[in-house]
């Protein structure tokens, strides 16, 4: 095995050490009592203690979280295609995108709740919300920057305008849905997170708003490792689907053997 390769393997232990020991140097550094900043310790014991209440909100934030990645993602890219296509859309949506995206989310919150109920469908609108606006512009980007010369090539043979969208503009803007996609898999949870704090009866936001009014820190800690190690998992996944989805996609930053 390269020593490269032994790196890449050692780099997520390396990290995970660092941190849990810069957490646990801050805690004894400043002598932060367990209702501000429990230790490492504390948390993993909870995490262990509590495993099956941790899990039962779990999977109902990441079944939020899933369904309204995937439902935001679906309606960005639908939007996008009809903007890059005709004019009079790309003219009158546009401007609703981006006054969409001056409304702050925790005020749509509540008015999801309302409109929805308490279940997993205002969770799951409000996932899709904040991942619709950056998959929709990256798609959008994409289409509208296919390569001009593709595009006459495939005029002067007499493509029609769907053949020049399902041959060449769809595979070229792929790589710019690939990134948008990315970037809303990342913030897929807060979504998810922000519609449990505002009205719920599951989910790990519902749990750390109740643990957090009972002082109980290590549990809001064990929620948030939790969150995190989800959202890194769920990027990484998507990641690799989207590098074996689009060969055609070359790593200009990988080093060449």
């Amino acid at each position: 095995m390269s020593e490269r390769r032994l790196l890449k393997i050692a780099r997520p232990i390396i990290i995970i050490v660092a941190l849990i020991a810069t957490w646990q140097l801050t805690v004894t550094l400043t002598g932060a009592p367990k209702y501000m900043l429990p230790t490492p310790i504390d948390v993993w014991h909870t995490l262990i203690t509590r495993y099956a209440v941790l899990f039962d909100h779990a999977r109902y934030t990441i079944a939020e979280t899933v369904i309204g990645l995937f439902a935001g993602a679906t309606l960005g890219a639908l939007a996008a295609i009809p903007m890059a296509l005709f004019t009079p859309v790309r003219f009158w949506l546009m401007p609703i995108l981006l006054v969409s995206q001056a409304i702050p989310f925790f005020a749509l919150a509540p008015l999801l709740v309302l409109w929805l109920g308490f279940g997993l469908a205002s969770k799951i609108a409000m996932a899709a919300l904040i991942i619709f606006f950056p998959v929709t512009v990256a798609f959008f980007d994409g289409l509208a920057r296919t390569e001009p010369g593709w595009l006459d090539l495939a005029r002067t043979m007499g493509a029609s305008r769907w053949r020049l969208l399902t041959h060449i503009r769809l595979p070229a803007a792929l790589p710019a849905f690939a990134s948008g996609f990315r970037v809303a898999t990342a913030v897929a949870p807060i979504g998810a997170v922000i519609g449990e704090w505002v009205g719920s009866s599951h989910g790990l936001g519902y749990l750390m708003l109740h643990a957090n009014a009972r002082v109980q820190i290590d549990m809001v800690f064990a929620c948030l490792l939790i969150l995190c190690a989800f959202s890194i998992t769920q990027y990484f996944i998507v990641d690799r689907v989207l590098r074996a989805a689009l060969p055609w996609q070359p790593d200009s930053l990988t080093p060449v053997r």
